[in-house]
């Protein structure tokens, strides 16, 4: 059998840090799921807070792209009126990491014999041996 150690068996959840979570939408584009902390007896703990996360899709070329954001709210009404500008702070914060990756894959230095994976010897295929 394989000497790798079973990760399964080593995963514990974290009992300090629960949450009990629901689900809010508008059945078109909103979602928001509300995190309540709850301790180990299901019981809520006032101790934290309860958070709310906007979630939708948005249509690309490639198909659907999921966003999803943190919305600062005290209650589930303030977060549907949150919601539009944590999604579009979410869009924004994307299309800025996408145009960051495209920077530096443009101004990325090729060396010759190196493949467009940047591995080298066969010119980026894959070498079996």
């Amino acid at each position: 059998m394989s000497e790798q150690p079973n990760l399964v068996a080593e995963m514990t959840a974290d009992v300090e840090n629960l949450y009990r979570e629901e689900s809010f939408t508008d059945l078109k584009i909103a979602q928001i799921r509300r995190l309540t902390p709850v301790k180990i007896d299901g019981t809520q703990d006032e101790s934290r807070p309860v958070i709310f996360i906007g979630e939708t899709q948005l249509m690309s070329a490639r198909g659907p792209l999921p966003i999803q954001a943190p919305i600062d709210a005290a209650d589930i009404k303030e977060a549907f009126e949150k919601f539009p500008e944590a999604i579009n702070a979410a869009v924004e914060r994307m299309i800025g990491e996408a145009k960051e990756l495209q920077r530096q894959e443009a101004s990325r230095i090729v060396v010759p014999g190196q493949g467009p994976t940047g591995l080298s010897g066969s010119g980026g295929k894959i070498t079996l041996r």
